[in-house]
């Protein structure tokens, strides 16, 4: 969320902005806006005038009283009661006014930086730079739920009956294997220096409304019905949400969080959920990493992030590309964002394993994160990264050490996760 402010004093910019991410349908919500914001600051003004009025009449009517001028004290005492009634139907309009906006400033988007390539939707992200080799074997690389299902890891017809589409089973060392990575993801993050953690994975609605637009709400989180709870999509959600209304120490600047949750997602959308494989999922795991920093530095974590991803892929003997998302493809809250992608050998292509985003103060100004230091107290910067994600890194994993004769190679990162093995055998 923008600075109201910001907005006031400079509209032409908030609007080229809105022109730049393809929703010129908001750019009468600019006019719109500070229109509402002059009545509001208006009535402010007239409202704090009136409460000065009413504080100097009240310091007569004791010494009108003292001095016996009994029908001049009633008199006075009759203005600060008509005044009482002004003021209460000012503040009344005032807060109906700075809710609707609130409302309006929760939809237009945030600034984004100028080296955001300018485009319409993902088919303009533009591609930054390859990591690896992305080879293509001179056998077959199966699809990865036959490669799951060769080492009897995958049973979609039992979470069939007992979740429905969209949910999946997995089994054996296929179930070592994606927790192996989870572990491994962990440690890799402490390794960076960040603090790891569990969050909670459910979160009220004002934490929501505040890490997220309506629209991704809307498509990606699932309410829990009665109550003001919802499952999370992702544990940024929750990280960022544990520093609602806080005022953080500027000398405690940065904080690097990793965290590990399960994931909840509708998936709502032209993709669909995938049928027979686990790539388009209701529920994953995830090892995120947070960053909350001071301004100055958030471009700097921004690219230490992505990084850190790319790191630890190659680690795994994954090919992976970094994609930079042009303007249509950004949700409204973030400055930037890059994708990483892993190479498939069986597709040919690279798929989306992993974003990483910096969004300004608009997750901060929206929660109240703030800090104070020597220039003092200012919103701070907040950031986000996938580490892993998997079932969907599995299937990366998979395909890109898939051996000829069936087996999976283990590379040397992961084998203390998975008891020493060097490679996993298909079952006879």
């Amino acid at each position: 969320m923008l600075d109201i402010k910001f907005v006031r004093e400079n509209p032409d910019i908030v609007k080229e902005n809105i022109k730049k991410k393809f929703q010129d349908e908001k750019l009468e919500l600019v006019d719109k806006v500070i229109t509402l914001d002059k009545k509001a600051r208006e009535l402010k003004m007239n409202g704090d005038n009136l409460r000065s009025e009413r504080k100097k009449i009240s310091e007569e009517i004791g010494k009108l009283f003292k001095d016996g001028k009994k029908e001049e004290a009633e008199l006075s005492k009759q203005k600060v009661t008509e005044i009482n009634t002004k003021l209460q139907e000012m503040e009344t309009e005032e807060a109906n006014l700075n809710q609707e906006i609130r409302k309006i400033m929760l939809v237009i988007p945030n600034i984004i930086d100028d080296s955001v390539p300018i485009g319409r939707s993902d088919l303009e992200n533009v591609e930054m730079e390859r990591f690896g080799e992305p080879v293509v074997p001179n056998y077959e690389i199966p699809y990865h739920a036959d490669i799951l299902e060769k080492f009897a890891g995958l049973d979609k017809e039992a979470s069939g009956r007992t979740s429905g589409n969209g949910f999946y089973f997995l089994i054996g060392d296929m179930a070592r294997l994606h927790s192996s990575m989870l572990a491994y993801a962990r440690d890799f993050m402490i390794g960076k220096g960040f603090t790891y953690c569990i969050p909670p994975f459910m979160i009220r609605s004002d934490v929501v409304n505040g890490v997220m637009s309506f629209k991704e709400m809307d498509a990606m989180m699932y309410k829990i019905e009665g109550e003001d709870l919802y499952l999370i999509g992702t544990s940024e959600h929750s990280m960022i949400g544990r520093f609602k209304d806080q005022i953080i120490k500027e000398e405690d600047l940065p904080i690097t969080l990793t965290s590990y949750s399960p994931c909840f997602r509708k998936e709502v959308g032209a993709h669909g959920i995938e049928e027979r494989g686990v790539y388009r999922v209701h529920q994953f795991e995830k090892q995120e990493m947070i960053v909350l920093c001071r301004p100055e530095d958030s471009m700097t974590w921004y690219q230490k992030m992505y990084e850190f991803t790319v790191e630890f892929f190659r680690s795994l003997d994954i090919p992976v590309r970094t994609l930079e998302c042009c303007s249509g493809d950004l949700a409204d809250l973030k400055v930037k964002s890059c994708d990483v992608e892993a190479w498939s050998p069986r597709q040919q292509k690279y798929f989306e394993v992993g974003s990483c985003s910096t969004l300004g103060d608009a997750q901060a100004r929206r929660l109240a994160i703030r800090t104070k230091g020597e220039k003092g107290t200012y919103f701070v910067h907040t950031l986000n990264n996938t580490v892993l994600a998997t079932p969907r890194a599995l299937i990366a994993f998979l395909e890109n050490n898939y051996q000829s004769d069936g087996s999976i190679l283990i590379p040397q990162a992961l084998r203390p996760y998975m008891g020493g093995m060097e490679r996993i055998v298909p079952n006879k």
